[in-house]
């Protein structure tokens, strides 16, 4: 499952920012601060970022069935 490009319940655009949120987050700053920064004000957008899991890395490692 890919990161939504919308909110779930507001609707405002939130894809665009994924690639840079896991950038920041991945050097190590907090999320909040960075979700901070990045503007993401509302409580229903920010849930999407911090509880986003990417499945699809654990998919990948299934063998494929012939």
């Amino acid at each position: 499952m890919l990161f939504p490009v919308r909110c779930f319940t507001c609707g405002r655009p939130i894809g665009h920012l994924w690639d840079e949120y896991i950038k920041r987050v991945e050097q190590g700053e907090e999320p909040g601060k960075v979700l901070d920064d990045l503007g993401v004000k509302r409580y229903c957008c920010r849930r999407m970022f911090l509880s986003y899991v990417d499945v699809s890395r654990e998919i990948l490692y299934f063998p494929k069935i012939s």
